[in-house]
């Protein structure tokens, strides 16, 4: 009795060892079907929204054809600038190097791409980086984007502050000589609000992980001074 009891209780064991395992399998199966499953989903989802992004903008007169940037001359060598205009450093930079970059362009050296990125929200109560690069959209729609690009800078407001109002905004553009009520209508439309977004989106996709960025025919440079720019140039237009 004893023998059979003890191969009773064996068998038993291992019955329960193998539903365990069956279970386990079960389980595992499941998990990676799940996981599979939110992969797949999350693929559809993503290009559907790249898909959306891509093509729910609209660049302002005066941008690249890729809508990235706007564009100031028409040399031979291009200039890519990435700046936020609540950038602090991007502020210095434009003090320092606005004449230089200002001069190539005027002599026919280069081709200038201001990308104006929104990297700084997170330091604006009001998502300032946004709205003002946004408004710089507003101000390339009436052929004042130069010009208010250094307002912006000149007026640039203190990170951790809500920014420049909207209405504030506007006066610096009218203060440039652009048309008061189209502007304040574009700003307050948020008409430029995707692009920004867009721009934005495709400088990191290009690397750009900080401001000011500055790459001469794709090169990023290291020497932000104007000695280094015009050097720059000057070698990539041999």
């Amino acid at each position: 009795m004893s023998s059979r009891k003890g191969r009773r209780d064996a068998a038993r064991v291992v019955r329960e060892q193998i539903a365990r395992e069956k279970r386990r399998k079960r389980t595992l199966w499941t998990t990676i079907a799940a996981v599979l499953v939110l992969v797949i989903a999350g693929g559809i989802g993503w290009a559907v929204y790249s898909s959306q992004k891509s093509d729910d903008f609209t660049a302002p007169p005066g941008a690249n054809d890729a809508g990235t940037g706007i564009v100031s001359g028409s040399g031979p060598v291009t200039v890519d600038l990435y700046e936020d205009y609540l950038c602090p450093i991007c502020k210095q930079f434009q003090q320092t190097n606005g004449a230089t970059l200002n001069q190539l362009v005027g002599e026919g050296k280069a081709k200038l791409v201001f990308h104006p990125v929104a990297f700084l929200n997170r330091y604006s109560t009001t998502e300032y980086s946004t709205r003002s690069s946004a408004a710089s959209g507003c101000a390339a729609q009436g052929g004042k984007f130069r010009e208010f690009t250094d307002q912006l800078f000149a007026r640039q407001p203190a990170e951790g502050s809500a920014g420049l109002s909207n209405d504030e905004l506007i006066d610096i553009g009218a203060g440039v000589g652009l048309n008061r009520d189209d502007f304040a209508s574009c700003v307050n439309d948020g008409t430029y609000t995707s692009w920004t977004g867009h721009v934005t989106e495709e400088a990191s996709r290009s690397g750009v992980t900080g401001t000011p960025t500055i790459k001469v025919n794709g090169t990023e440079l290291q020497d932000k001074s104007p000695e280094g720019i015009k050097a720059a140039v000057a070698a990539a237009g041999k």
